[in-house]
């Protein structure tokens, strides 16, 4: 088995390229001490200061972005080399790369970034946030494991829990309220629990998770916490509040363009070594490898993302206190009615609001749908989609799309109201110009629906 202790200092290595020969004498070629390779994540209290602090790594020809490392193998100078590689002995801190389902350089540059973001010692970047997710659950849990994980969560991730990994790995999970402490507590079983899951907002109903707390109860009982951050880059910091590993879709706000799919594992740099371990390792077996051209795609657009999310957060803000104003059922962490306001404020980044997120209930999934239609149809407010993080705004009646993999039993446990819409509040246009759309289109609404009675 390759030593993943060779492998831990990838997060921050030098920028030396091998030439020549592949024989270091570390008289000549720096490497940074054990200290110096692990991401120092005390440095900084903003996650945009932390981006802008990690390394930046130059193209070929002194291009002040990196170049696109397409290959999907990687040659050495010398034949007794591909032995310590796979020993090993020699790996990407070392700038030795095998194959590009293991290690590939441009990837390797965005893991960094992405790793700086979420305060972490290392991360590894996936070809969706569905790899994210079952990748790490399953390095984490073996079969017969169990996980205690909350009952609001994405459609998706909600199915993987529920049908496949318990066919497929013999691995269960128990849903709980994770806002009820006491009831998460008892859920986890000792010595046969391995992971407490959750969202840092959950999807759809935007309830926020208390992570210190939930960390501390999870920690006291051996259990790892896995967090998925996709609704709250930059505004919550899941590692620094306790959790163990951070998930991310980084479709949504990270990519902000609705053109990518992609994701990422932040974490340990001893647990991203193990996913990607020969033998035993779920990234390195499984495949959900990301494409490089992808990878520098992404590292192109992260630098952008602090002044993406406050805009998005301010639009969110503005809009959700404004249809409260005209009489509609907000939900948005940004309100001061909402339950978790003052838990997301104890603990959020500084500056960067409270999510681009809100949901309205209307109750019905008849009234939601002309709520909608008439707000992509009638005064191009924003977009009927799912997915999440776009510069337009998207909207969806979540039971009926993202959450439609939960039964009408488990909608309700989830408070999944059948006319819940949730709205990604996008920032092109002005903010005025959208608000005057979506009061129009909510005017129409009610006149064809009087209109209607008669």
């Amino acid at each position: 088995m390759a030593d993943t202790k060779s492998h831990s200092n990838f997060v921050i290595s030098d920028n030396k390229k091998r030439t020549g020969s592949d024989d270091f004498d570390d008289s000549n070629n720096f490497m940074p001490t054990k200290k110096q390779m692990l991401f120092p994540s005390s440095t900084h209290d903003d996650p945009a200061a932390s981006l802008a602090a990690a390394r930046h790594e130059f193209g070929e020809h002194g291009g002040v972005n990196m170049s696109i490392e397409a290959s999907a193998t990687f040659t050495v100078m010398e034949p007794e080399t591909m032995r310590r590689m796979f020993s090993g002995e020699l790996g990407p801190d070392r700038d030795f790369f095998i194959y590009s389902r293991h290690f590939n350089p441009t990837v390797l540059n965005l893991s960094r970034h992405m790793a700086a973001l979420e305060f972490t010692e290392a991360a590894y970047c996936t070809s969706s946030g569905m790899a994210a997710i079952s990748s790490v659950l399953l390095q984490l849990v073996s079969s017969g494991g169990h996980m205690v994980a909350s009952r609001s969560l994405y459609g998706g991730t909600h199915a993987l829990l529920t049908h496949f990994l318990p066919r497929a790995c013999n691995i269960t999970t128990t849903f709980v309220d994770i806002n009820d402490l006491e009831t998460v507590r008892n859920a986890i079983v000792l010595g046969q629990t391995k992971v407490l899951y959750f969202e840092s907002v959950s999807n759809p109903t935007l309830s926020v998770a208390n992570i210190p707390e939930l960390s501390r109860i999870a920690h006291e009982k051996g259990v790892k916490v896995v967090v998925d951050n996709t609704f709250a880059p930059m505004v919550i910091s899941p590692a620094r509040l306790g959790a163990d590993v951070v998930v991310h879709s980084i479709s949504k706000f990270i990519s902000g363009g609705a053109d990518i799919i992609a994701g990422a594992v932040c974490g340990p740099a001893s647990l991203v070594n193990s996913m990607m371990d020969l033998h035993q390792g779920t990234l390195m077996l499984l495949g959900p490898t990301m494409n490089a051209k992808v990878a520098f795609e992404l590292s192109e657009r992260i630098p952008h993302l602090g002044l993406r999310m406050k805009e998005h957060c301010h639009r969110a803000l503005v809009f959700a206190t404004r249809m409260k104003k005209l009489g509609l059922k907000v939900i948005y962490p940004g309100l001061e009615d909402h339950p978790n306001h003052n838990l997301l404020k104890s603990f959020g980044n500084k500056d960067y609001g409270f999510g681009g997120l809100l949901c309205v209930d209307m109750e019905t999934e008849e009234r939601a749908n002309r709520l909608m239609n008439h707000l992509q149809n009638s005064t191009q407010f924003g977009l009927m989609a799912v997915s999440l993080g776009y510069y337009e705004t998207l909207m969806s009646c979540s039971g009926s799309s993202t959450s439609s993999e939960l039964n009408a039993e488990e909608k309700a446990l989830a408070g999944i109201s059948p006319g819940l819409v949730r709205m990604s509040i996008g920032y092109i246009g002005t903010l005025e110009q959208r608000w005057s759309q979506f009061e129009k289109a909510l005017s129409r609404m009610q006149d064809s629906a009087t209109f209607n009675k008669y």
